[in-house]
């Protein structure tokens, strides 16, 4: 990568690098994280003229060493209030969103939007946030390759500019990082599934589906953030995401059985002409064929398969299976078809019998709370005002800040007495806009501490009322719902 100087009004920078395979705009974002001028205001002379966001650093003929000027003006210095203190509540809307604690958006680099997304919605977990502040550069495990310890790595110093800053942040150290990881350490994988995380166009990246980005960084993390201090091989990531699964699958012909179990990190939502809400995608998304060799026939057969779920994580995250790919044009296809999705979401009847004989007396406990809560059971009030061993679900279920989740981590006693219901919150949405998983654009909605939500579309968060959140289920050219995480109700 060549190395060149930058002359900025009374400023020189000595030793600005260009990484020649991303395009101009990531290197305006450098100069932005030295100068403070924005990408849009600045004008960079090169042969030629002005230096444009997509030009081919090729045909511009850089030199190492080449001294390059600069103009533009730099955001306005904060100075000291003039005025006396202002209360949250008498701020303009859009200003409220700033004080809300998750207002930075990401700067784009270049079809990035499907990574900003991602992130975005990963950063409003709290636990996963204390988790990767836990991680150090030293707390690489033996049997972690390099690469995926340094994608943990930049997540979690990304994680923290975001928590830090009020300004747009730019994403570099975690971009060039899954690129290197990209290429090296999962190469024959994501090579062989997701060939075109290395396809460019006109120099420059392309974009990519959000999901795979989604699996990709959570089977990393998964890796990294393990459990050092149980016997059994446990991670903070599958205590948060993983989703426990038991299957009977049949055979049709012979009519043999077996079960199996598995581990998975999200629900699929199947959608097809029947269904119209989440929860029968969500059933639907539980049965399926396959045809594997039957010992009891001696040939190939087609078994059913049934799932349920036998274990839940404090996050659940869904899937709408969307895309398709379509043989007639040799690339993805997008179902638009609308499918409405709840603020709540009750998975009790997708459970193992098992796991619902666990769930009732958390159900009914918190059941008779809120009643309580809402005055609406008097009785059950009564029967339990002396009571002082029963659960405060109310507290438990909104303390979801960094403390708590940070006790919950680490296995303390009040991770024993915290017990789930089934009974799951909507938090965050990733949505599509586009007729294509490979073009398009990719948009986070992220529910915050008070309640309001917030849209990060790359560098720009707005404001949206809660009634417009479920709006985004699809129908048309809209941005529609893709990935949606729901935050468990707890007692």
């Amino acid at each position: 990568m060549p190395t060149v100087s930058v002359k900025w009004q009374k400023e020189n920078f000595p030793a600005v690098e260009i990484d020649t395979n991303q395009p101009p705009y990531v290197f305006k974002c450098q100069l932005y994280d030295l100068t403070g001028v924005p990408p849009e205001r600045q004008k960079i002379m090169v042969k030629g003229g002005l230096l444009k966001d997509d030009a081919d650093w090729l045909t511009l003929g850089v030199k190492e060493g080449q001294r390059l000027m600069m103009m533009g003006t730099a955001d306005e210095v904060v100075k000291a209030p003039e005025k006396g203190p202002v209360f949250m509540e008498d701020l303009p809307e859009e200003e409220q969103v700033v004080n809300v604690g998750q207002s930075s958006g990401l700067l784009n680099l270049g079809n990035t939007c499907y990574m900003n997304s991602t992130l975005q919605c990963l950063h409003s977990v709290p636990e996963l946030k204390v988790a990767l502040h836990n991680y150090t550069n030293s707390g690489r495990s033996n049997d972690l390759d390099q690469y995926s310890h340094l994608l943990t790595v930049a997540t979690r110093d990304l994680f923290s500019e975001l928590d830090r800053n009020v300004r747009p942040v730019a994403p570099l150290q975690f971009l060039s990082v899954s690129s290197v990881l990209d290429v090296f350490t999962f190469s024959k994988v994501l090579r062989k599934k997701h060939p075109q995380f290395a396809q460019q166009h006109n120099g420059a990246y392309m974009q990519q589906d959000a999901e795979e980005c989604w699996t990709q960084l959570i089977f990393t993390l998964s890796q990294s953030l393990r459990s050092s201090d149980s016997s059994e091989i446990s991670t903070k990531v599958k205590t948060l995401f993983g989703i426990d699964l038991v299957s009977r699958i049949r055979c049709i012909e012979s009519g043999e059985e077996s079960s199996e179990t598995e581990s998975v990190y999200s629900l699929k939502c199947h959608i097809s002409q029947e269904v119209n809400h989440l929860h029968e995608g969500l059933k639907r998304g539980l049965k399926s064929e396959l045809e594997k060799a039957s010992p009891a026939l001696g040939r190939s057969a087609i078994f059913t398969k049934e799932s349920c779920i036998s274990d839940l994580p404090r996050y659940l995250t869904v899937q709408f299976v969307r895309f398709f790919w379509k043989r007639e044009t040799n690339q993805k296809a997008k179902i638009l078809r609308k499918v409405d999705y709840p603020l709540e979401l009750d998975v009790y009847d997708l459970c193992s019998e098992e796991l619902r004989q666990k769930l009732q007396a958390p159900r009914q406990m918190l059941r008779e709370a809120e009643n309580v809560k809402f005055g609406l059971n008097a009785q059950g009030k009564n029967s339990h005002e002396n009571d002082t061993s029963l659960p405060k679900p109310e507290v438990a279920a909104s303390n979801s800040g960094e403390s708590a989740a940070a006790t919950s981590l680490e296995g303390s006693s009040s991770e024993k007495k915290t017990q789930l219901t089934g009974i799951y919150d909507l938090v965050a949405v990733l949505t599509h806009k586009g007729r294509s998983a490979d073009s398009g654009h990719y948009v986070a909605w992220v529910k915050q501490d008070n309640g309001k939500w917030i849209q990060f579309d790359d560098d720009n968060p707005i404001s949206q009322r809660e009634e417009d959140i479920t709006k985004l289920s699809g129908g048309g050219d809209w941005h529609m719902a893709y990935i949606c995480v729901y935050k468990a109700r707890i007692i």
